[in-house]
């Protein structure tokens, strides 16, 4: 069995609130993490009126401003399989990729699955967090991203944009994995 070539792919999402299926995923955000220039970018009409104001502040976005320019899932989640597959050689597999990554696949995942049937990144994800934990064997407070912030300096900063943040998510992706380097 041969191994494959592993394609990294910094994701984001922005939601109406923490719960899978019960609040929408509004928008979605994705960069390759070592060609962050390549990327892929979509709002989505919500699945339901249920939110939490908390959420949508620090969004900037609004169920109505959704509703009115977003792709209904089926649409939004088959243009961002098309992208997948059109960036991900044949022969690879592509590796999902967060900080704080069981929140971001949950939603990803949910969406795949519910209206493709089917989700490209299987099961699994890389969680940027954990992987600074790892690397530096610090404790889970210190995985904020503000903490790791601290440790790699990376040149961008999350500002809750889907695309933005995952850009900024491939850069402290890509100087922590190289901090790992650096301490093997």
């Amino acid at each position: 069995m041969s191994k494959k070539r592993e394609v990294f792919i910094s994701i984001d999402v922005e939601t109406a609130g923490p719960v899978v299926g019960e609040h929408s995923m509004l928008t979605v955000g994705a960069c390759l993490a070592y060609h962050p220039e390549i990327s892929f970018s979509v709002m989505l009409k919500p699945i339901s009126d249920k939110s939490v104001a908390s959420a949508l502040e620090v969004t900037g976005l609004t169920l109505i401003q959704a509703e009115k320019d977003g792709l209904a899932p089926v649409d939004a989640m088959s243009q961002f399989a098309d992208w997948i597959v059109k960036n991900v050689p044949e022969d690879s597999t592509p590796v999902f990729v967060g900080l704080n990554a069981p929140f971001d696949w949950g939603f990803v995942n949910y969406y795949f699955l519910k209206y493709l049937g089917t989700n490209p990144f299987g099961f699994t994800a890389l969680d940027i967090k954990a992987l600074f934990m790892g690397v530096m064997g610090c404790t889970w407070h210190e995985t904020k991203s503000s903490a790791i912030d601290k440790v790699v300096n990376p040149s961008q900063k999350g500002d809750h944009d889907a695309l933005h943040d995952a850009r900024y998510q491939a850069e402290l992706f890509r100087l922590v994995f190289e901090l790992r380097q650096k301490t093997k």
